[in-house]
């Protein structure tokens, strides 16, 4: 701004002072919290509305087509249908972009309720929480395709609880949850078409570095990943000793087959346990029989640092997926569940950054 126009701001705006404080009742004057929520609800009312109607006529060189309200940061808007399509605002929408993904980001990490009070307490703008949970029902999301080329990816099941029938109690049921490693997050529930359609679609590399736990399930969406192409698959290092270690009896013996198992002596392995009654031991031989082609020498990759030879990443994104689908008594329609999952992945994804 130039020098005078800096003068001409602080005089108008000193003008607009003297006109808030003479219709401040006293009642809003005994701290400063108050004066501050009179001062916003003053300027969503007064100010912030006229400016943002000049700067979108400025913007837009028009006022033609049908007028709508719409709730903003800075007050209701009123906007033509003219004006929207040169702003890129959706059609019928009742609210800006910017209110909105304020809106979306708050659904994303607690309940609609909550996020109704918190929207009202940090801009000022009431909206009830039946609102919020149609906007996310209407949302249509995209999902996102990475920059870079995708060398690995995980995937892992997460739970979620629904709600039953009238008389009837909730019950779990399973989604997927993938990991695009170094990118982004994605899960599905009840689709896993969809989740392979999304991640065949990705700039995968040649080579397609698969992990995942022992689920046959996981197995089965893996095994259609990068057609055409090739895919090493490996099995989560971490579940593997984990597994071991259910066998029990002797450590010297766990200890000996841990060591073969990073070096891929699968054969080796089988040596130790094969002759043993337990039937802990006949599962784990069997269960390295079943993923033998996917217990690879970890101590190799480890080593040479050729990719990752644990799932930890999906297992966190399952983990950051749940902090809103399992918050204190949540309970889900299925039609609801799919939607919240994109939404929550949105923003972990930073697709709803500001």
């Amino acid at each position: 701004m130039t020098p005078e126009e800096l003068e001409r701001l602080e005089s108008c705006t000193s003008e607009i002072a003297k006109i808030f404080y003479n219709n401040t009742p006293p009642s809003e004057l005994t701290s400063l919290e108050n004066i501050e929520k009179h001062l916003r609800q003053q300027w969503l009312v007064h100010v912030g509305p006229q400016i943002g109607f000049f700067f979108i006529k400025q913007a837009t060189g028009t006022e033609q087509g049908r007028p709508r309200t719409v709730k903003s940061c800075i007050g209701e808007l009123i906007i033509t249908e003219k004006q929207a399509e040169k702003l890129e605002v959706k059609k019928s929408t009742r609210l800006s972009p910017l209110f909105e993904k304020c809106c979306l980001r708050q659904i994303a990490n607690i309940s609609y309720s909550k996020a109704a009070q918190e929207m009202e307490v940090q801009t000022g703008v009431k909206m009830g929480h039946t609102c919020l949970h149609r906007l996310v029902e209407k949302q249509e999301w995209s999902e996102p395709i990475a920059f870079l080329e995708v060398e690995e990816t995980s995937i892992d099941g997460g739970k979620v609880r629904l709600r039953g029938k009238l008389g009837e109690g909730s019950h779990w049921q399973d989604y997927k949850a993938v990991r695009l490693h170094e990118s982004y997050y994605g899960a599905f529930y009840q689709d896993n078409e969809a989740l392979i359609n999304y991640i065949n679609h990705q700039p995968l590399a040649d080579i397609l570095t698969c992990l995942g736990d022992g689920h046959e399930g996981i197995w089965n969406i893996i095994s259609q990943l990068n057609p055409g192409k090739t895919r090493r698959e490996i099995l989560d290092w971490y579940h593997l000793i984990e597994n071991l270690y259910k066998v029990g009896g002797s450590l010297k013996r766990l200890a000996q087959a841990k060591e073969f198992l990073w070096q891929c002596r699968v054969e080796s392995t089988l040596d130790l346990f094969k002759y043993g009654r337990k039937k802990t031991a006949q599962n784990f031989c069997k269960y390295l029989e079943k993923h033998r082609s996917r217990i690879v020498n970890y101590e190799q990759l480890s080593q040479d640092k050729i990719c990752s030879i644990g799932s930890g990443a999906v297992e966190s994104t399952v983990k950051q997926i749940d902090r809103r689908l399992k918050i204190s008594g949540a309970q889900w329609l299925k039609k609801n569940v799919n939607q919240m999952l994109k939404l929550r992945c949105a923003y972990l994804n930073d697709l709803l950054a500001i």
